[in-house]
């Protein structure tokens, strides 16, 4: 009987450039359906722009990208943390190959199975204009013409490095936990102040002395989200250096939340302290020595608890070094070793064809998605305006002047950034209405429609920031629409301030802002139930509506209560004229 020592495919580096190349086209070309802010079709120029725009607050991307190539480079240069009995695997067949060199003959499949994941993914984003979802399905992809080019030390050494680049995307979503995060860290910090003597006093995210020796607002840089996401990436990756588990890694990863916590509360303690001491110039010193304080919390805290596991409950076997259980490497070569030969094409030519196979299976797919995307890019808008449109149908209706004998309506302009910012097709109707009996008592109303990008319209929270305002709380709210039967309309509630100067001194305006959304199903009242409807609309039903994002503001210096009365007396005789009762007819 003669044995046969098992035929596999090779890595072939020429198929995977293949099918680098189809991936680029796809990504380079139809990359980016978001068009509104950054005019590009590129996903790669998207992504970079976001590590130079300091807007989006993700300028570690760079860092990120540097330190997954140091990775990659390290996983691919130690010996793997092999065992003398997988070392022993390493027996060389007829041909000279070891068969931990080789690659079983299904190997090409995980390749192409994670490439073709990778296009669907991205044709998924595409179609509901999400580009953050594009950049998972182009780290798929990357993962599998690695694979593929490289072989399983290619595959296994890329899976943490292509992982940790989800720290590179910018996400909007980490906006709202740091506004509670900033609550939190305020309503610690007055508490330990308060318990150690110093009569401190809060409002919303503001910290005052009775004395008015300082005053500080915690902005959102002071909230911890900034260190939050800078630390939990290097708290993973410090797991990832030193522990071989993932169990451990994610313990490593879930110590960095608390200690954040701990940190940015003990910074504004400090501040507190110090400006108690040593007036404001004290606090501003601890503020800026603070900053790096925090850093030394965290990340000292967490390289200490991974010193203390290491030494009193340390892995099995001792130190392993390159990110997969030694256990895992094993059998994996195990598995090579014992692979039965294929029943036919197991030759040299059997084995060479295989990764040409799968590139070809991948452009073939990577053209159609090209020309699929193409003609979604292209085509018409299916979809319905969120509002009543004017004339033009590009602008929603015109809001009344005079709602009875009460308010007029003055025009409130559009400015030029805000029509330089957005794209040409999204349109606009705003007023500002005055009380007769009482003009100082104002209700701004703003109507924003979405053109054919969704980012035409975002949340008013970044518009608001940047306009100064401070956010002390949101809260849902509904108001009544002005028809018998007609349901009540969800909205969002900010209680927002702002600290203006008057011929007397400073002072806190308080005032109160509401918004909703209305597409062409429906309405709602916050941001992400607009993106989850609007991408299952684009994606399931091939419809892309106009929504409208609608805002209302008011002073609230004579109470909230109030503040809601002037709100619904003005949409009692504008709701009728642009939004149907429950949302478009």
């Amino acid at each position: 009987m003669t044995s046969h020592t098992p035929r596999a495919t090779t890595p072939s580096w020429a198929a995977a450039a293949v099918c680098a190349v189809a991936g680029v086209a796809v990504w380079q070309w139809f990359g980016n359906a978001n068009r509104g802010y950054i005019d590009t079709a590129s996903l790669f120029y998207w992504w970079g722009f976001q590590w130079s725009n300091k807007g989006s607050e993700t300028e570690h991307g760079w860092l990120v990208l540097g330190l997954s190539a140091w990775v990659l480079w390290r996983n691919l240069g130690n010996d793997r943390g092999l065992s003398s009995n997988d070392q022993g695997l390493r027996t060389h067949d007829e041909d000279g190959r070891s068969p931990g060199a080789r690659e079983p003959s299904w190997a090409g499949g995980a390749a192409m199975a994670a490439m073709l994941a990778g296009l669907a993914v991205h044709a998924v984003g595409f179609m509901a204009q999400q580009a953050r979802v594009s950049i998972v399905g182009l780290l798929l992809f990357t993962w599998g013409v690695l694979r593929l080019g490289g072989g399983r030390r290619w595959g296994v050494a890329a899976v943490f490095p292509l992982g940790f680049m989800l720290f590179a995307i910018p996400i909007n979503a980490l906006d709202s936990i740091g506004f509670w995060l900033r609550v939190w860290v305020v309503d610690a910090s007055g508490a330990i102040a308060r318990g150690c003597g110093i009569a401190v006093l809060q409002s919303g995210t503001l910290l005052v002395a009775p004395e008015g020796n300082y005053n500080y607002d915690v902005a959102e840089a002071c909230s911890g989200i900034r260190s939050l996401t800078a630390m939990a990436a290097l708290s993973l990756l410090a797991g990832y250096l030193n522990f071989s588990s993932w169990g451990r890694r994610a313990l490593v990863l879930a110590l960095c939340f608390p200690l954040v916590y701990v940190g940015n509360v003990a910074r504004i303690v400090v501040i507190i302290f110090a400006a108690e001491a040593g007036g404001p110039k004290w606090g501003n010193i601890a503020h800026d020595v603070m900053g790096y304080g925090i850093f030394v919390i965290v990340l000292g805290g967490v390289l200490a608890a991974i010193a203390a596991m290491r030494r009193w409950w340390p892995e099995g076997g001792g130190k392993f070094e390159v990110g997969m259980p030694k256990s895992e490497v094993g059998r994996g070569l195990a598995e090579e070793a014992e692979l039965p030969a294929p029943a036919a094409g197991g030759g040299a030519a059997g084995r060479a064809a295989r990764p040409y196979l799968v590139a070809v299976v991948v452009m073939v797919v990577a053209v159609g998605e090209l020309f699929f995307l193409r003609g979604l890019a292209n085509r018409s808008v299916r979809g319905d305006a969120g509002v009543r449109l004017a004339a033009d149908g590009t602008n929603p209706v015109e809001l009344p002047a005079f709602l009875g004998i009460a308010w007029t309506g003055r025009v409130a302009e559009v400015s030029k950034a805000e029509r330089d910012i957005l794209p040409p097709d999204t349109g606009y109707s705003r007023k500002l209405y005055f009380n007769h009996r009482d003009p100082a008592k104002q209700v701004f109303l703003s109507i924003v429609l979405s053109g054919r990008d969704r980012t035409s319209i975002h949340r008013p929270e970044l518009c608001l920031v940047g306009q100064g305002w401070t956010i002390d709380e949101a809260v849902r709210q509904q108001f009544t629409y002005p028809v018998a039967g007609a349901a009540a309309v969800p909205v969002t509630l900010l209680r927002v301030r702002r600290e203006v100067q008057t011929p007397q001194g400073k002072r806190i305006v308080p005032q109160v802002v509401a918004y909703w959304f209305v597409g062409g199903d429906g309405v709602v009242a916050s941001h992400w139930e607009r993106v989850v409807r609007d991408g299952w609309n684009r994606v399931a039903h091939g419809r892309a509506d106009r929504w409208a994002y609608v805002l209302m503001q008011t002073d609230a210096s004579d109470g909230e209560a109030a503040a809601l009365a002037r709100m619904q007396a003005v949409l009692d005789a504008t709701l009728p004229a642009f939004q149907p009762p429950g949302g478009p007819s």
